[in-house]
């Protein structure tokens, strides 16, 4: 009997579509979804028949399935010792075209709540694939049915990747009997295949993300905040970025290359506003360069990006707190004695330079206490020794 494939183009709420997939995933059986990258074939993690036909079918006796999750904290609760480079490309990567893949042995994982044949199916070197799509009709689906989703690409072992739902049909038979068509998926690419250890990254498919984008989104960001972004913190910026290149040796744009990253930004700062010219000034004085430097509001992709977020005032982490309290652990004074930092716009020349040297005092105990590990991107080759990397996208 021929899929049933639903056009979410051409129908008139595409929330019957939702509720469908959801009724056939509870009841046990196979759907082909859309995703930003290829389209893919899932079974209800708590619906053991549904994985085993699915593991049958991509003959994944060793190359594991992947566990498809809403999000990084949810994530967590299936590998609870999650590496923290993998938790930093999560964040910044994730709802997104990546899938890391994690070793999974602690014994508080969820996955020990799964059926046996799940479990299998998930881990059977002891690696989990973890997943979080982007697309929107997934998401929604997921937010719906109990439990995550055991899902490979719509593929057969050597034949292209389904970039579109007639591709998915046609590899899979009648195996999925419900088919949600997106059209053409967004990138049309692989899915970014990443083996995460503490402090490794080894790429096993390079997809929509390149090794290149995933050593800058595996570097430890640090963010140095104030209200405009034209004095405060973008001396603490500069001054900062000179304190750790000579800690580590390097000038100050190597510094990414020691996976590090230093920007500054303004709780209410017009984009584009060039430096105070006393704060140029007092940092030429220290033979630093703030010139060229350009104000930027904190943004929400900034916070969600940040590992480190140093603020000038009291006032100031409470008001990215209460825009964002999921990042309340990387936000802090930078003051670790908790005395604020005045801001020393329409003051004397002498005013920026006591600021100044007060920034600098506050600046070198989180220089000493940082100690950033440069991430090792490793990219698989023909020659490299298999690793365990689930089932596609």
């Amino acid at each position: 009997m021929p899929p049933i494939v639903l056009d979410l183009q051409r129908t008139d709420d595409v929330r019957d579509a939702i509720h469908l997939a959801v009724q056939a995933l509870v009841e046990g059986k196979l759907v082909v979804f859309p995703t930003e990258t290829a389209y893919a074939v899932g079974a209800s993690a708590l619906r053991p028949d549904a994985v085993e036909q699915l593991r049958a079918w991509k003959c994944a006796t060793v190359r594991p399935l992947s566990l498809a999750v809403k999000s990084l904290e949810e994530a967590l609760d299936y590998v609870p010792d999650f590496p923290e480079v993998g938790r930093r490309v999560a964040r910044r990567c994730w709802p997104g075209p990546i899938k890391l893949v994690v070793d999974d042995c602690h014994p508080e994982s969820a996955v020990s709540a799964f059926a046996a044949p799940v479990r299998e199916a998930l881990k059977p070197q002891q690696t989990l694939a973890l997943r979080v799509p982007a697309h929107d009709v997934v998401r929604e689906v997921m937010r719906l049915v109990p439990g995550p989703i055991v899902w490979t690409g719509a593929r057969r072992a050597g034949e292209p990747q389904a970039y579109t739902a007639a591709d998915a049909v046609r590899q899979l038979a009648a195996l999925a009997p419900l088919v949600l068509d997106a059209g053409r998926c967004k990138f049309s690419q692989p899915t970014s295949v990443v083996r995460v250890r503490d402090h490794e990254l080894e790429v096993l498919r390079e997809g929509v993300l390149t090794a290149n984008a995933l050593r800058q989104l595996s570097s430890f960001l640090i963010v140095l905040v104030c209200t405009g972004n034209t004095c405060r913190s973008p001396m603490a910026e500069v001054m900062l970025k000179a304190m750790l290149s000579r800690q580590l040796g390097v000038s100050a744009d190597q510094l990414s290359d020691q996976g590090i990253l230093v920007v500054s930004a303004g709780t209410s700062a017009l984009a584009g506003a060039g430096p105070a010219a006393e704060a140029v000034a007092v940092m030429a004085q220290r033979g630093l360069d703030l010139s060229r430097h350009e104000a930027q509001p904190l943004s929400d992709r900034l916070v969600r990006f940040a590992d480190l977020i140093l603020t000038m005032t009291e006032g100031h982490r409470r008001s990215i707190l209460q825009q964002w309290p999921s990042a309340a652990g990387r936000v802090h004074l930078l003051s670790r004695e908790n005395q604020e930092i005045a801001d020393p716009i329409g003051g004397p020349l002498e005013q920026y330079q006591q600021c100044a040297a007060q920034i600098e005092r506050c600046l070198k105990p989180w220089v000493d206490a940082l100690k950033v590990q440069p991430v090792q991107i490793r990219v698989r080759t023909a020659d490299s020794p298999p690793s365990s990397g689930g089932s596609q996208p």
